[in-house]
This record gives structure tokens, C-alpha cells and sequence, in this order.
């Protein structure tokens, strides 16, 4: 039996242009799972008035994280996550792909098939179950095997933030800061959805609590923890409290020193390079506060490289 694993992230522009930002957000706006509101209503606004001008904004912003020696950091990191796993895999064929740029799931998917693995490991890079991410990919999965003659025995991991390797790992990192330096606050910013997703049952909010309380348990510290949730798109309602508004009002609440962790994230990206570390930084120093300290992801860490080969052992 040949066994894979393909190790699935969001995804990212080739580089920090407009004209390569473009079809990223196309697919990524344009996914159902993401943006819910009726394709009638919504594909043209998206398509005469999002693309025309978001994909400059956001180019620009990609620029701000773009290294000149690696590229895109989340592309840089999943390809080194891959590595890693490999080596501690070697009975496996190890591989990434992307929900919104190329290699897409389709083609990670293909090579797993092109390489006759008949028990296929999936591993979407999210720690909290959303429908906004492990719920698209899942339905990438099933568009891809939809009537195909042979279809791999299937592990597909639907989020690990219950993970006790995971939650030992994240308390690790914040307490490592914390044994550094002295803070008034801890912030825990996810990746916020609209409410109405929620309420129609995605229980990523639950998922995030259920982070937070576990890295809580863990932790060996007196600074309180405030959970928030950052990258709201759109006039919906979000859940809140909202990182943005949360930075811009605690310096005036006394708190001057934050430790900041974004949990829904195992790799450096724009949200947290350039939204958490460039934007929130902002909002909070220039209202007032006096540190800010943003917790890296997991990135290339060899021990959360372990917990991923636990998952797949099942460990």
C-alpha cells in the first residue's frame, strides 16, 4: 500500500503585482464557501467592482511582506513544512497544495493519483473547522473524485485545535515571550467570519474558544487573555470584538504592553505580517501604547513539523 500526505493552505499570489493578485482573489472572492451571498448578486460586483481595483490595494500590501531572497513567506513555509514532514515521513509521498493558486488541490490531488497512493492523509493547515476553509476544501476533494474510478482510502482532517501536542506547542511559544518581557495584555486574534455563517452553524467560533481556553490552561502567567477576531471584508456583520477597534481602545484602558498570537494561522502571512504587525501595530502605538510584540507562527518549527507527523500517525 502507498500511503500520501498533502498538506493544504490557502494559497497565494506568484508575486506582489496587480496583475498576479488578480486571479487569486478571483478565486478566492469567488468561492461560495467564502462569500455566500447569491451569485447573481454577488459575481457582478465582484467582477465590476472588486477586481478592477482591489488586486493594486492588496498588491501593495503584498509587497510590504514579500522577501526578496523567498518570496511569498506562507508559499516559503508550506514548502518547507513539506519538506520537514518528509524527512520524518519517509514512507510517504509528501506534498502541499493551494485552495486559490497553483499547485491547486485539483493538481496536489492528481500527482497523489499519477503516484498510484491508494491511502491518502489530507491535511488543511487550519487549526479551527470553518466552512469558510476546511469546508471549501473538502469540497475541492469531492468535485475532484466525483465519479472516478478509483478513489484513495481518504483521512481527511477536519482541524486540530483539540490537539494537546498543538495547544502544548502554541502555550509554549506565548510563554516564551512572556518569560522575556513584562505585558499588561495578551491577544489572541483569529481570522474573523460573519456572524450569519455562524448562526447558520459553522462552529469556528466555539473552535477558537476552545483554543483559547486550552492555551490558557496552559500558560503560567497572571496577564489576562482577550480573545478578538481580525480581516473583516465587506458591511456584514463580523464577529467581534474586532482586533482593529480592540487596538485602537486599550491604550486609553491603561493597557501599554501587548502580546499578540494569531492561533488560526501556522504559517507567517499578510494577515499576520502586515495586518497584525504593520496596521494593529499602528492602531495601538499610536493611540497610546508603548510594546507590541507579535508571536511568529509555527512556521518552519521542527516541533510543530511533529505534530503533523503525529496527525498522521494518529499519535
Amino acid at each position: 500500500m502507498k500511503k500520501g500526505v498533502l498538506l493544504i493552505n490557502l494559497g497565494t499570489p506568484k508575486a506582489p503585482t496587480a496583475q498576479e493578485v488578480r486571479p487569486f482573489l478571483h478565486r478566492f472572492l469567488g468561492d461560495p464557501r467564502v462569500i455566500n451571498t447569491p451569485r447573481a448578486i454577488w459575481l457582478p460586483i465582484l467582477n465590476l467592482m472588486i477586481l478592477p481595483k482591489r488586486p493594486a490595494a492588496s498588491a501593495a500590501k503584498y509587497k510590504q511582506i514579500w522577501s526578496s531572497e523567498h518570496g511569498s513567506p506562507l508559499a516559503y513555509y508550506t514548502q518547507r513544512q513539506a519538506v520537514q514532514l518528509q524527512k520524518l515521513l519517509p514512507d510517504y509521498l509528501v506534498d502541499y497544495a493551494y485552495s486559490y493558486s497553483h499547485p491547486l488541490i485539483s493538481e496536489g490531488l492528481q500527482k497523489m493519483a499519477d503516484a498510484n497512493v491508494d491511502q491518502l492523509t489530507i491535511i488543511p493547515m487550519y487549526p479551527q473547522y470553518s466552512t469558510t476553509t476546511i469546508g471549501s476544501v473538502m469540497d475541492d476533494i469531492n468535485r475532484f473524485y466525483y465519479r472516478r474510478a478509483r478513489v484513495p482510502e481518504l483521512h481527511l482532517v477536519s482541524g486540530f485545535a483539540d490537539r494537546s501536542d498543538y495547544l502544548d506547542l502554541l502555550a509554549s511559544k506565548i510563554q516564551a515571550e512572556l518569560d522575556k518581557a513584562d505585558y499588561d495584555q495578551i491577544i489572541m486574534s483569529y481570522h474573523g467570519i460573519p456572524v450569519s455563517y455562524a448562526e447558520n452553524g459553522d462552529p469556528y467560533p466555539q473552535q477558537c474558544d476552545a483554543t483559547t481556553d486550552g492555551v490558557k490552561q496552559r500558560l503560567k502567567t497572571d496577564v489576562p487573555v482577550m480573545q478578538t477576531y481580525q480581516s473583516k471584508f465587506g458591511p456584514a456583520e463580523w464577529l467581534t470584538p474586532a482586533t482593529a477597534d480592540t487596538m485602537k481602545q486599550l491604550p486609553s484602558k491603561g493597557v501599554k504592553r501587548v502580546l499578540v498570537v494569531s492561533p488560526a494561522f501556522v504559517a507567517d502571512c499578510l494577515e499576520t505580517i502586515q495586518e497584525l504587525n504593520v496596521e494593529n501595530r499602528s492602531y495601538f502605538m499610536d493611540n497610546g501604547g508603548q510594546q507590541f510584540k507579535l508571536v511568529p507562527c509555527f512556521n518552519d518549527d521542527q516541533a510543530f513539523t511533529q505534530v503533523l507527523a503525529n496527525i498522521v500517525n494518529n499519535r
